[in-house]
């Protein structure tokens, strides 16, 4: 019997009436009255009787009038997306795909967040090698974080927030001695440039080379973390985030001062793949994922998904 013949049994069931039992299930007396004798068929009971000018059940209708409608209701509950679920029975590990400088700033927040509601989840962060969408498309990774490109079509997005970069240099980098840094004395600076492939150009040449200036990027690095650990060290210049960890820079004797070029934010969100989009656990992580990197962050209100 399928789960719309059950619907009409219990519609029928309920009211004793072919007529409102068609209006419950938004179709025709005649309709239901075939449904009322295909059902008859199937139990082997008339079901609803004739008693004046209305309908009475049959003492196997009234068995059947509970049992059907519980029936019913664990179907809609089973079908429903994230019925039943609860965060603290799952066992289950996430695996997020971040770069360094967003791991230090969303691991702590998010384990919390996680520990408190699910002390059974693991979360396991990789590193960008597998940025892009292959790592998402063969399940190896949960969610990306961060600066979104060169996804597969398919993939679903969320945009998080836009972050601003600013420049980052020992305290007493000769570059403070002034009280105002500009585009030539930031230009005249030897940089660190990050990139897992060894790239030295990206937008900050393109904006100096609009104002007829360029920069030499002495030592590229795979990771922000190594950038700033080589700044404190050096007299190279590197790039964070606006407002990263305040008290990190500041142990670690450094200081970010604002790039003086014309450059956007970073959009950064996050990225999944749509067999994950429904499910219930998932989503739940995502929430509690987005939360972790927004707290402390300017929000741009935005929510894309695609």
């Amino acid at each position: 019997m399928d789960l719309n013949l059950l619907r009409a049994l219990d519609a029928l069931l309920q009211e004793s009436s072919v007529t409102r039992a068609a209006e419950r299930l938004g179709t025709s007396p005649a309709a239901a009255s075939r449904m009322l004798g295909r059902l008859r068929r199937a139990v082997g009971d008339p079901l609803l009787v004739r008693a004046g000018q209305g309908l009475v059940p049959t003492p196997r209708a009234l068995e059947l009038r509970e049992e059907v409608g519980a029936l019913l209701r664990d179907c809609d509950g089973l079908l429903r997306p994230g019925a039943g679920f609860e965060p603290g029975r799952l066992h289950r590990t996430f695996t997020v795909q971040a770069s360094d400088l967003l791991l230090a700033r969303t691991a702590g927040p998010l384990a919390e967040r996680v520990r408190a509601e699910a002390p059974d989840v693991d979360v396991v962060f990789l590193s960008e090698a597998l940025e892009g969408g292959p790592g998402l498309r063969q399940g190896l990774v949960d969610v990306e974080l961060g600066v979104l490109g060169h996804l597969d079509p398919e993939v679903r997005t969320r945009r998080l927030l836009r972050w601003p970069l600013v420049g980052v240099a020992r305290a007493g980098h000769p570059l403070f001695a002034a009280r105002r840094i500009d585009a030539r004395r930031f230009a005249a600076a030897e940089h660190i440039g990050v990139s897992r492939l060894g790239r030295r150009h990206g937008p900050i040449d393109d904006a100096l080379a609009g104002l007829g200036l360029r920069r030499r990027v002495a030592v590229v690095v795979p990771g922000h973390t190594a950038a700033l650990l080589l700044a404190r060290d050096t007299d190279l210049v590197a790039l964070t985030l606006a407002d990263w960890r305040p008290e990190t820079v500041a142990a670690l004797g450094l200081r970010t001062f604002p790039i003086p070029l014309e450059l956007a934010p970073l959009d950064l969100g996050m990225a999944w793949h749509p067999r994950n989009d429904a499910d219930p656990g998932h989503r739940w992580f995502r929430e509690h994922l987005a939360a972790a990197v927004l707290p402390e962050a300017k929000e741009d209100g935005g929510r894309s998904e695609g």
